[in-house]
């Protein structure tokens, strides 16, 4: 089903962008471990162990906290030349809890991180470069909610300039309504003009049920191809996943999880492993299946970057 993503040989990498914040997770004897995530740098870091070569831009601050996110990054083998240093800012910080099932709720103090004002730093052009040469570009709902409407507008431009340059766009519709201050007319404008520019959608359907109504998965996929979009796999939690592509339709199924520890970051390690196949070389249905497979490994594990000796992408 569907073709391999058509890439030139001078694009070589994946270039994600967001936000990465310190992540405090609360162990089985009560206590917080420190870590950090953020969920298009959670599918960054699951992109580079699979060997696709992948940058991140994100601002952060001079801190030694910031100095510790950036040395993770390297360590994971994701490229570092488009994480802009503010002085005398911190990143944001959140708080995870999770109940008997494995759910997860979240607490956040992100307000004044830098990463908010990634496109209207003085820096921003250098990451505008980099996404013109990039192989595939990555962002979120989440990415989106970040910005101001001079920062969407500048990331909105690029990514339309990049992509009559050749650059494909993926996108995860990934929608906290809390982001958005629960201004849902704003967030359905910005989604709108978002989704007119993207070739891959990766959306969660609980999201878009919430977003915009849709009843099932085949009403997310009629809606997002009315933007023009040709490759859509819908994510639907434990149940299977509806890949649309290349004409046709097919659920794949998922991986059954009997005691789920922790399911943050599921979303986005499918992410990871299904545009690495893709990238890869294989065709949309496999490549959800090997999504499946990393999400299933992941939520065996808490915190939203499994260890690295986990587990394979494929």
């Amino acid at each position: 089903m569907g073709r391999k993503l058509k890439m030139s040989d001078e694009k070589k990498r994946v270039v994600a962008i967001g936000e990465v914040m310190i992540e405090m997770a609360r162990g089985n004897d009560g206590r917080f471990g420190m870590a950090c995530g953020g969920d298009t740098f959670n599918t960054a870091v699951y992109l580079a162990r699979a060997g696709i070569e992948v940058a991140y831009a994100t601002a952060l601050g001079d801190d030694p906290y910031s100095d510790g996110i950036v040395s993770m990054a390297s360590a994971e083998g994701i490229k570092t030349d488009l994480v802009l240093r503010v002085p005398g800012r911190l990143p944001g910080l959140y708080m995870i809890e999770t109940d008997k099932k494995g759910e997860r709720r979240f607490r956040y103090w992100r307000g004044e991180a830098p990463a908010r004002e990634l496109f209207e730093l003085p820096d921003w052009n250098r990451v505008a470069e980099s996404m013109m040469g990039a192989r595939l570009i990555f962002f979120s709902g989440i990415t989106l909610s970040l910005y101001s409407n001079t920062g969407l507008g500048r990331l909105l431009a690029i990514i339309e300039m990049a992509r009559q340059q050749g650059v494909k766009v993926a996108f995860d519709g990934n929608f906290r309504p809390h982001g958005w201050k629960g201004d849902l007319p704003r967030t359905r404008t910005v989604f709108m003009e978002a989704l007119k520019r993207v070739d891959v959608a990766l959306p969660t359907f609980d999201d878009e049920a919430v977003l915009w109504g849709d009843p099932s998965p085949e009403a997310t996929v009629e809606r997002l191809q009315a933007f023009g979009i040709g490759e859509i796999v819908v994510k639907n939690g434990p149940n299977s996943a509806l890949v649309s592509a290349g004409g046709r339709q097919e659920h794949i199924p998922s991986v059954e999880v009997p005691e789920p520890i922790d399911t943050t970051a599921a979303g986005d390690s499918f992410n990871a492993a299904y545009m690495a196949a893709r990238l890869s070389g294989e065709n949309p249905a496999a490549a959800a299946a090997a999504g499946h497979r990393l999400a299933a490994e992941k939520v065996r594990h808490r915190g939203a970057i499994m260890p690295r000796n986990a587990a394979a992408v494929h």
